[in-house]
């Protein structure tokens, strides 16, 4: 494998299969696998006592680890109580069923609610939003066995500075979607400088023909190269370098964008 000044990953969806083929064509490839992991009435790909039993054999042999992505459809900072309870629920159901797999992160999404624009929050708004963040992560946190700088919350399509304060007070980790930072617009530099002392993972991904999560090639090479040139300067354990993408193409692509930063 070759050497980056980071641990490279990508998600469990790279072969059109489940996770276990999944993480077996990986394995040897990167260091660290994201599921992506969801449970619906229509559909579960959580997996089974066999399937985790294989995941850590796997990880064992090939020295991976995972971050688990907690599930989409949940609303840490809605405004109703019995949502944040269901909310904080499916994410300890995760948090559970993962125990015995070795992990780098649990990444989790703030939101407030399905179709909800945090950025047409008025001041109050947000100031609330916060507040009921914080109510979930005191939840959350409660006996769950884990720190809560194991916990990454995400950057999502809002400035981050509004959850910032929350982070902060519960002391969780960032994932910091690099992605998310082109795409939305947001100043990459700036977000390296102000949040990647705190980050755990990155995600990275391409945006084309007005979508993300495609190929690293597609990446803005000036914000690829700050990227890792700031990696680079990182002291201590690496941070996880996650490609954000579902398809064996982009994967392979990416590979080859990345190939003159090995050593």
């Amino acid at each position: 494998m070759k050497k980056y000044p980071f641990r490279l990953g990508t998600s469990s969806y790279i072969i059109p299969d489940d996770i276990l083929p999944n993480v077996r064509y990986l394995a040897g490839k990167v260091e660290d696998i994201e599921l992506v992991l969801f449970e619906s009435d229509e559909f579960s790909n959580l997996p089974s006592p066999e399937v985790i039993a294989e995941l850590v054999a796997l990880a064992g042999e090939h020295g991976l680890t995972y971050s688990v992505h907690l599930p989409l459809d949940v609303y840490l900072g809605s405004p109703f109580r019995d949502e944040r309870e269901r909310s904080v629920g499916k994410c300890r159901r995760i948090i559970d069923l993962t125990e015995a797999l070795p992990k780098s992160a649990f990444v989790m999404h703030f939101e407030a609610g399905k179709g909800v624009d945090i950025n047409k929050f008025s001041e109050a708004q947000r100031e609330r939003f916060a507040d009921n963040l914080a109510d979930s992560a005191r939840m959350l946190l409660d006996g769950c066995g884990y720190l809560a700088s194991m916990f990454c919350a995400e950057n999502l399509n809002y400035p981050f500075e509004i959850v910032w304060p929350v982070v902060e007070q519960f002391g969780f980790s960032i994932t910091l979607d690099v992605g998310h930072l082109e795409y939305y617009g947001f100043p990459t530099a700036d977000y390296l400088d102000r949040y990647l002392s705190r980050a755990k993972v990155l995600h990275m991904h391409g945006t084309t023909d007005g979508r993300d999560h495609n190929s690293l090639a597609y990446m803005n090479s000036e914000a690829l190269d700050m990227v890792v040139e700031a990696l680079r300067k990182v002291e201590g354990e690496p941070k996880v370098f996650t490609l954000e993408i579902f398809s064996e193409a982009d994967f392979l692509s990416s590979v080859v964008t990345l190939e003159r930063f090995s050593s």
